[in-house]
């Protein structure tokens, strides 16, 4: 393939040197290109068999034969890169990778709207029966005390002689009063009899006077005077009946024929839950 390229390139020179050139210079190149042509590749070319020439002659017939090849040209710019190819085929299935670690929790989301009222459901089984409560009747405080005489003294505690109930003695007729054992809520009640003058009775609860009853008495007459109230009462508190003022409001009587009582008992226990009988 060399010795072509430099066939060609003789034939360019040829036709450039032609002009003004000495055609004996000329052959004597062509002849030297191709001494050192056959030097260089290590061949010898052949004389054409049936030519008794002589090989320092040129070959008329054939000009371009024994003339060397031209210098390789510059190798030419990359082109440009072809297109994307077309995707391939799926691979197949890889194998199943080993779990990953649980991530860190998210941060709580907002409330959302209340959602609508679902149906009502089917009642419930029937609770436990509970446990036996506490009765009131297992509680037990009252009195009821009268007077036989006049009162002797007033703004000290009335002092009822005559007792008509007083079993759990919660009722003390050296004091006069009314001693609470058994905390909770009670109802009090008096119905005096008024005679010879006026009378203004008042019902205290621990030296505090809770409520007042006033009869004036007319001559000739016998008049009655009375008054109730419920209280809520701490055990230890006191309650009890007196005249209010001077002697001239005295007129609480009592004899064989009238009688003046008064009267109190427990309505219902309040017993902490503690102190309460299992």
């Amino acid at each position: 393939m060399t010795l072509l390229w430099k066939i060609l390139l003789g034939i360019f020179l040829i036709g450039r040197l032609s002009q003004g050139q000495d055609e004996d210079v000329l052959e004597e190149n062509i002849e030297q290109a191709a001494v050192e042509e056959i030097t260089e590749g290590g061949e010898e070319v052949k004389e054409p068999e049936g030519l008794g020439a002589d090989v320092n002659q040129p070959d008329h017939r054939q000009p371009c034969a024994m003339w060397m090849g031209g210098v390789p040209g510059t190798p030419g710019h990359s082109g440009k890169p072809g297109r994307d190819g077309r995707d391939g085929r799926d691979g197949p299935r890889g194998e199943k990778g080993d779990k990953g670690e649980a991530g860190e929790k998210g941060d709580p989301g907002e409330k959302g709207d209340t959602g609508p009222a679902g149906p009502r459901g089917f009642p419930g089984n029937p609770g436990l029966k509970g446990a036996r409560g506490e009765s009131a009747l297992s509680y037990h405080s009252a009195f009821s005390v009268g007077l036989s005489e006049l009162v002797p003294a007033t703004n000290v505690p009335i002092r009822f002689n005559k007792f008509f109930y007083n079993d759990q003695h919660h009722y003390d007729d050296i004091s006069g009063k009314f001693r609470c054992v058994l905390p909770g809520v009670y109802f009090f009640t008096y119905h005096l009899t008024v005679y010879t003058k006026d009378a203004k009775v008042s019902l205290f609860m621990n030296d505090k006077a809770i409520m007042f009853t006033y009869d004036q008495y007319q001559e000739t007459n016998v008049d009655q005077a009375s008054g109730s109230v419920i209280l809520r009462l701490e055990a230890g508190d006191e309650v009890w009946l007196q005249v209010y003022g001077d002697d001239t409001f005295g007129g609480v009587y009592a004899d064989n024929t009238n009688d003046s009582t008064f009267s109190g008992f427990l309505l219902y226990p309040a017993i902490p839950v503690s102190a309460r009988r299992r």
